[in-house]
């Protein structure tokens, strides 16, 4: 799953001939899709994942046994590259004079959780059908995914170049985030980004 392409950034007329000028091009239909590789070979997914404050369900969902389960294997090493992740994060709010996220710890476990199901399942859908948000329903309204960042700026910066994971970092309705990243034995790693009001 290192390499996750997403087949509709390119069109017909991205093709072209002389193969210098359509790599040129090709990388740059890429960016401006927010489809581009870093150039430590990450990958976004081509969608952020956002939800309203009014959806309200009868039920509230929270996985406590993928939280625990999650809790286990969650990375550990890397707090470091999330802190780094966050700062860049709310220097890009503050920079648009919108106030910084603070850190919510049930958002942390739900993106730990979200990182770790993206080694199964890299997409806005859990790995057993459900959606992304029934980690915690009452926390979660927003999510970005990328995979094999492997800089924190790299990551926020390729989340900023694409359009719908830029609206979510710079939705001014948000006021907390958790965020986390999961390395497979292969060395795969992931990143999820949650966001909540």
């Amino acid at each position: 799953m290192k390499n996750h392409t997403v087949k509709h950034c390119i069109n017909k007329r991205s093709i072209i001939t002389k193969s210098a000028m359509g790599a040129v091009l090709v990388a740059a239909m890429l960016a401006a899709a927010g489809c581009a590789k870093s150039a430590d070979n990450g990958t976004l997914l081509e969608d952020a994942a956002s939800r309203s404050q009014d959806e309200k369900s009868d039920y509230t969902y929270i996985d406590d046994e993928a939280i625990a389960k999650a809790g286990e294997v969650a990375d550990t090493d890397n707090s470091q590259l999330v802190d780094q992740a966050i700062a860049l994060v709310n220097q890009e709010r503050t920079d648009a004079g919108l106030s910084e996220l603070t850190v919510n710890k049930g958002l942390e476990q739900c993106a730990e959780v979200r990182a770790v199901e993206c080694a199964t399942s890299y997409s806005h859908t859990r790995p057993d059908g459900s959606d992304w948000w029934t980690v915690n329903s009452d926390l979660m309204y927003g999510e970005n995914l990328a995979s094999n960042y492997t800089t924190a700026s790299s990551v926020v910066n390729a989340w900023m170049a694409s359009p719908a994971h830029k609206a979510n970092i710079m939705n001014s309705g948000y006021e907390t985030i958790g965020l986390a990243t999961y390395t497979t034995d292969s060395g795969d790693i992931y990143w999820a980004e949650e966001f909540g009001y």
